[in-house]
């Protein structure tokens, strides 16, 4: 499993150093700002629930990954997570649900990882355990 994890690592460095070049290359960065100006490229550690509340109202599709650091089969999740983050127009943000236990029970979490998406500000899709990448990408795509 550590080879998948390097592979999609890899390919992960690849995209960003492509991204870098062409902004490089672009002259004066006005597309890459525009491009900036949607989702962040990587995950959004969320603080609270005022934080995740403002995430969801800043972003029109927004990814809420609710995980927990002892959670094997979250670890095997976040490659996909921070891929999505990075190759998606949705932000993806990220809930510990040992640090921030009233926002899980909040968010109805009863299992990791759970995946929430939220679009224009409201959850439409919940899934439990550990999701491929092509049906969350699916996902986005619809409300995206």
């Amino acid at each position: 499993m550590s080879d998948t994890l390097d592979e999609e690592r890899e390919r992960i460095r690849e995209q960003k150093k492509r991204e870098l070049m062409n902004r490089l290359e672009g002259g004066d960065g006005s597309e890459a700002a525009a491009t900036d100006a949607g989702a962040p490229d990587e995950p959004i550690p969320i603080e609270g629930g005022d934080h995740l509340e403002s995430v969801v109202e800043t972003h029109g599709v927004v990814l809420v990954d609710c995980y927990a650091d002892w959670c094997g089969p979250c670890q095997m999740l976040e490659p996909t997570v921070e891929a999505l983050a990075a190759e998606t127009d949705a932000a993806v943000a990220k809930v510990d649900v040992d640090a921030h236990q009233t926002l899980a029970r909040q968010l109805g979490v009863q299992g990791v990882p759970t995946l929430v998406l939220y679009a224009d500000g409201e959850p439409v899709e919940r899934l439990v355990g550990v999701q491929d990448r092509g049906t969350l990408e699916g996902l986005i795509d619809q409300f995206a």
